[in-house]
């Protein structure tokens, strides 16, 4: 029954609303020690899990430099940046980040970049910054924020469709060859690079809609 602490260990960290990766990670330590496994064999489950199967993966391993960097000032020294920057605004810095996020992940960076490893840090406090000294005191936070999360999930999503060797594709290819229809996986990546283009069209255009709306508001009286 000891073992079950784990659960626990779980239940309560997401009750007590912890960092989810730290309540998994003690929640795993927890189970390791309660069914007689010393702290060294832990560790070494959890290093080959990601050597073997990648189920851990780098980000987990770069967020807590993340944390570290956001408490010595990271998202400060963002905003400043992109307050220095002239004529930047939040439709174009994130315009510029889709196109980089899709262009990544047609190559198959696709943990390149992300939420907590960008949008969080860098991407939501400047385009908040940006928002800021377009509009001050009229902009939305959450919007911004909002912005940037969808800018980054629209660019993986239609830019990793591209790259050959992604999942989706393979199993794209699964599906149409139990169909009988055999086509190899670059026609299907070919045929995906219109999709984003599209995605990127509709999704800029939302964003720059974005930086008129805020225009209107600081010719507001």
């Amino acid at each position: 029954m000891l073992v079950l602490a784990g659960i626990a260990v779980m239940a309560a960290g997401f009750m007590l609303r912890f960092n989810p990766l730290l309540v998994v990670v003690a929640s795993a330590l927890v189970t390791g020690l309660a069914a007689g496994l010393d702290p060294v064999t832990v560790l070494s489950a959890f290093g080959k899990a990601f050597n073997d199967n990648r189920y851990i993966t780098i980000i987990y391993i770069v967020l807590p430099v993340i944390g570290i960097l956001e408490r010595h000032g990271l998202q400060e020294r963002a905003r400043a940046l992109i307050g220095r920057i002239r004529g930047a605004t939040m439709g174009r810095l994130l315009l510029v980040y889709l196109l980089f996020r899709q262009i990544t992940a047609a190559l198959g960076l696709t943990s390149i970049a992300g939420p907590a490893q960008t949008v969080r840090p860098l991407i939501a406090p400047m385009a908040e910054a940006a928002a800021e000294a377009q509009a001050p005191g009229e902009n939305d936070p959450d919007e911004a924020r909002a912005l940037a999360a969808a800018t980054d999930n629209i660019g993986l999503f239609f830019g990793e469709d591209i790259f050959i060797a992604i999942g989706s594709i393979l199993l794209m290819k699964g599906v149409l060859e139990a169909d009988g229809i055999d086509l190899p996986p670059l026609a299907l990546s070919v045929w995906a690079i219109p999709t984003a283009i599209a995605a990127f069209a509709i999704h800029g255009t939302r964003l720059l809609l974005a930086d008129r709306r805020l225009r209107r508001k600081a010719r507001k009286p």
